[in-house]
């Protein structure tokens, strides 16, 4: 049987092994899904909805196991992966009190008609490394609950945490209605181009999201697709930058950076660009970065090598052609993927560092004169994930519609809900998840039009 080697990002080296599904294996697990949707579709939803419940209850029960494997394969510090795996636990039971999808639009004399909600049928879902467990559920859950069967994949990163959820939710389902399957980038193509799959949800690069709409153009398949961002926080002059800077440092290190919510950039006036980065580079020099089961760490290493090498790139890149790196600014001199908190200024316009997502610990401050340059730099790149404004509330709400982005927050930053939409547009993606919007993405509408005798 080939494998899958799995890395400790706090140390570099391959700590276990993780199946490798072999493309037999891979038509066995779609070909089960298929089989198995059907009788799931056709289960009443309060089954449906029971059996999400049973599923949060067993990966509940078993977090502390789950979450040692996930903060060893991808870094993140212990509490945050209890956290995360918590957040998922729960977020079944959410998705399970979500209200039907059927609507009745007639119901007269001559004619009932009703708009139903059907589901797609087999669901191939790909989650990132990131946030392995929250990012596969998001997507499980709901096209459960809709009725589909789910072909999951995970990041080749972050394989274990998930393959062991997979475990401990199936003896609540059916067999066949969900099935994880582990291996490399190929085997997510496979996947997605694979004939026995209806719909697709993919969390992840820009440059894969596309292939997959392509790749799904062909047969019309519908598509989720949420691709990261490269989230602006404009703080609007006169606002108290010390007081908020603490909010938008945190806001910006979430995991290490490696948030597609994360603030990525900030923009701040020019006569207060100098104090909010004197701000953020003490709390960047504060910092505890460290292995992920050290209770005293805040922040872990990078998930990947090759992560590690592009934030480093891009500070380097930007440096080189003339930004001031404040504070950090180069990997740790230790082994593993560890990456400093680092405040970086003085971009020139057109800096990748300014324009690309770099997912990693790095806050650019960019000074603007006035507010109109700043909502333009901030549409100012491919991306259109979220944004934030900082200051007043009133003229925030006022700016808000000029930012193109799929979410605006005012005074926070990736405050995410479960019962809130989220998605973007541009290269951010396309689609939503969470809440009821995110259930309707895995369904398509389906009309019965009964006309009534003598109608």
């Amino acid at each position: 049987m080939s494998a899958l080697a799995v890395v400790d990002p706090a140390t570099g080296a391959v700590f276990a092994f993780a199946p490798a599904c072999t493309t037999a294996e891979l038509d066995a697990a779609v070909a089960a899904a298929a089989a198995a949707a059907p009788g799931w579709a056709a289960l009443p939803l309060d089954e449906r909805r029971a059996r999400l419940r049973a599923c949060g209850a067993a990966l509940a029960d078993a977090a502390e196991e789950v979450a040692a494997l996930l903060s060893r394969e991808q870094g993140k510090p212990l509490a945050a992966a209890r956290a995360e795996v918590d957040l998922a636990a729960g977020w079944f039971g959410h998705t399970a009190d979500l209200p039907g999808t059927d609507e009745v639009v007639a119901a007269g004399p001559t004619a009932s008609i009703m708009i139903g909600r059907v589901p797609h049928g087999v669901v191939a879902a790909i989650a990132p490394s990131n946030f392995p467990i929250i990012l596969a559920v998001c997507k499980v859950a709901p096209a459960l609950l809709a009725g589909n069967a789910v072909v999951l994949k995970p990041s080749p990163e972050t394989p274990l945490a998930t393959l062991r959820t997979g475990e401990l939710l199936a003896p609540h389902l059916p067999p066949g209605v969900l099935s994880v399957v582990s291996g490399d980038h190929a085997l997510g193509k496979a996947l997605t181009t694979h004939s026995g799959i209806d719909m697709v949800s993919f969390t992840g690069s820009v440059g894969t999201g596309q292939a997959i709409a392509e790749q799904a153009a062909g047969r019309f398949l519908p598509v989720v697709l949420e691709l990261g961002g490269n989230d602006a926080a404009v703080v609007l002059p006169d606002a108290d930058v010390t007081a908020l800077a603490p909010a938008l440092f945190a806001g910006a290190m979430v995991n290490s950076g490696q948030f597609c919510a994360a603030v990525k950039r900030i923009y701040v006036s020019g006569a207060q660009a100098g104090e909010l980065v004197t701000a953020l580079a003490k709390l960047a020099a504060a910092a505890v970065v460290g292995d992920g089961d050290d209770p005293a760490t805040e922040y872990g290493p990078l998930v990947s090598r090759a992560q590690l090498d592009r934030v480093n790139a891009l500070v380097d890149e930007a440096a080189a052609a003339g930004a001031r790196v404040v504070t950090g600014g180069a990997r740790l001199p230790r082994p593993g993927w560890f990456y400093p908190p680092t405040i970086v200024t003085d971009l020139p316009p057109g800096t990748d560092l300014e324009l690309e997502e770099q997912f990693g610990p790095v806050i650019p401050v960019i000074a603007y004169d006035d507010l109109d340059e700043a909502i333009a730099r901030a549409n100012g790149t491919r991306y259109g994930l979220g944004a934030s404004l900082w200051g007043d509330a009133g003229r925030a709400r006022a700016l808000a519609g000029r930012l193109t982005c799929g979410t605006v927050w005012i005074n926070t930053h990736g405050a995410l809900r479960h019962d809130t939409p989220f998605g973007g547009v541009r290269s951010s993606g396309a689609g939503v998840e969470y809440g009821w919007w995110g259930l309707l993405e895995y369904t398509r509408i389906k009309v019965v039009h009964e006309l009534h005798p003598g109608g």
